[in-house]
């Protein structure tokens, strides 16, 4: 491996042979565009099948164009990007992807941020289309309560297929038949609700059209705020106020918790509650959970159990090892149940007439609000999940000047919350929550560094010892299912012990979810939500889930003490083994 020396555009270049053309391309700032390319080096997943044959160029000797995203360079190579040929390659491709792909621009889920529509507008592709002929149809699929897939607007980039099969290791989806028959869909055509699919989200993320969005829940939400017999309550996750932003194109990374907290009371609901609060009522139980097995020869390691995508791939995946995760529900669904419970009684409401609307910044919640066994008196616990986008979404059909809002409060009780909660955002967090209070409960001492900074980073796979008495607790953090998959091999296998692990299904965990802002593999703007979560962690004047008053109050007055019997019966649940198709 070396440099080589190539011209580009006239532009004389050094660069590795290793490189592709596209590559060699950005280091000049020369933009060549793409549909299927997808780079994610952070990710160790590169998707170059050229199918999509738009980002094709001109090479000195070579009689046909060159896709750039998949031709590697070499010594000597001279390349035009933007001659008459190349041009005309790219919009004769173009105007084949939209020959059987549908004009329904106006009223589609991804109008204005569609990879497609861009790029047929940026190569000046208007009026009646060129090519005409036979176009696909294909059954609409809506069963997973998560996932909407519209083949019918896919351009075959198998940009999903790579996210599933290479990142996630979850081969949900890949290419069938041939020709014109091909499709991108799970084995035999399956619904995506019977497959072992973890409604993660990642492929939404990643697909440049609207072949696959979020069921989406808006018109229900409304529903639900306009009817005066409801008394509605939105709770939002902690991984939403720091990327609301970007979808009033604010800067990445931007803490917006104030103005959705205002946004959230203008659009109607009766409560606006945080997420965050029941983040700290997890600590509270699984911290008591882990203390418990630690001191009574327990099962071991724990596993945090707050991300739905991760429990669904681990009852698929590893039905043997059901007996290490935690028992305890995720945050929003604890939340859920303790409205419609302890709220509920408080304020002399009937719990039938409570309707709860998390904002999450993840699809595998609505799957998971949807599950049977996640309900109290024949109540689901959450009736409504909508996504940082749905939420956005909501605000500007409101027509509420978003930016222009002065900052607002949650409502209390149920509003109060402590860093250890705001950094269930992003990976490592829930861990490091959880130590903050088991450590002082373990110990009997107080902690004065809070910030377990070991477990912080963007590796797939991290690994730190935290020193409790005597005893070196060993700790894990696995973010995307790719690397939660070689963990728990290594588990099963006796290769490696640990005594507590976290694992998040999406990359960077919840900042990185499949119902946030479309970041569209831009890894950076991923870490640029992770600092502004550990920025108003640090912000904090409460930074332990112990030590929030209002948690401390819902104990004392509702469910006795943590881990108790009624703790157990309300915010404690089960998982069910699963076939792995």
């Amino acid at each position: 491996m070396g440099n080589v020396n190539i011209v580009i555009n006239d532009i004389k270049l050094n660069v590795p042979d290793t490189m592709t053309i596209l590559e060699a391309a950005k280091e000049a700032n020369i933009k060549i565009p793409t549909l299927c390319h997808l780079n994610l080096h952070d990710l160790k997943a590169v998707n170059k099948v050229a199918s999509c044959r738009v980002c094709m160029v001109e090479v000195e000797g070579r009689r046909n164009l060159a896709p750039a995203c998949a031709t590697q360079i070499y010594e000597g190579m001279v390349i035009h990007t933007n001659t008459p040929r190349s041009v005309r390659g790219r919009r004769t491709s173009v105007e084949l992807l939209l020959s059987d792909h549908p004009a329904d621009c106006l009223v589609c889920e991804k109008n204005r941020q569609c990879d497609l529509q861009k790029i047929a507008a940026d190569l000046g592709i208007r009026g009646e289309l060129k090519y005409k002929g036979e176009m696909s149809t294909y059954e609409k699929d809506s069963s997973s309560h998560s996932i909407y897939r519209n083949l019918d607007k896919c351009i075959l980039c198998r940009r999903c297929e790579t996210m599933c099969n290479e990142v996630q290791t979850c081969g949900i989806l890949s290419a069938m038949d041939r020709g014109f028959e091909t499709v991108v869909s799970p084995a035999f055509g399956l619904p995506m609700v019977d497959t072992a699919c973890t409604f993660c989200g990642q492929c939404v993320a990643v697909c440049p059209t609207a072949a696959l969005t979020e069921i989406n829940k808006v018109g229900e939400v409304w529903k639900a705020i306009n009817d005066k017999e409801k008394y509605v309550v939105v709770q939002t996750a902690p991984a939403v106020r720091v990327a609301l932003g970007e979808e009033f194109d604010m800067e990445p990374g931007t803490i917006v918790t104030g103005k959705m907290a205002a946004a959230l009371r203008k659009l109607g609901f009766d409560k606006v509650f945080d997420t965050d609060f029941a983040a700290d009522l997890t600590i509270m139980e699984e911290a008591s959970e882990f203390a418990h097995r630690l001191q009574h020869n327990g099962t071991l390691p724990i596993l945090t159990s707050c991300c739905p995508g991760w429990v669904k791939f681990f009852e698929h995946q590893f039905p043997d090892l059901l007996d290490i995760p935690s028992s305890c529900m995720s945050p929003h669904e604890m939340f859920g149940v303790i409205v419609k419970t302890y709220y509920a009684e408080k304020f002399n409401i009937k719990p039938e007439d409570i309707v709860v609307v998390s904002v999450m910044p993840c699809l595998a919640k609505k799957y998971e609000a949807a599950r049977p066994e996640l309900s109290h008196d024949e109540l689901q616990n959450v009736d409504y999940v909508i996504t940082t986008r749905e939420l956005a979404a909501m605000i500007k059909e409101a027509g509420i000047d978003f930016e222009k809002l002065q900052d607002d409060d949650f409502d209390h009780p149920l509003g109060e919350s402590t860093g250890a909660s705001v950094i269930f955002g992003t990976t490592g967090g829930v861990i490091e929550a959880a130590l903050r209070t088991a450590y002082e409960w373990l110990t009997g001492t107080t902690l004065e560094n809070v910030d377990f900074v070991q477990l912080r980073g963007f590796e797939g796979i991290r690994e730190a010892t935290v020193k409790v008495n005597d005893m070196d607790v060993k700790i894990a953090v696995a973010h995307g299912l790719g690397n939660a998959r070689k963990l728990l091999e290594a588990i099963r296998d006796g290769k490696a012990q640990y005594h507590a692990i976290e694992i998040m299904a999406c990359p960077g965990g919840c900042i990185g979810g499949g119902g946030q802002p479309y970041h569209h593999g831009n890894v950076e703007i991923l870490k640029k939500r992770v600092a502004a979560i550990y920025s108003e962690d640090k912000g904090k004047k409460i930074r332990k889930s112990h030590e929030n008053p209002e948690i401390i109050k819902l104990y004392e007055e509702f469910l006795g003490k943590p881990y108790g019997e009624k703790a157990h019966h309300l915010l404690h649940t089960h998982y069910i083994a699963r076939k792995k198709i």
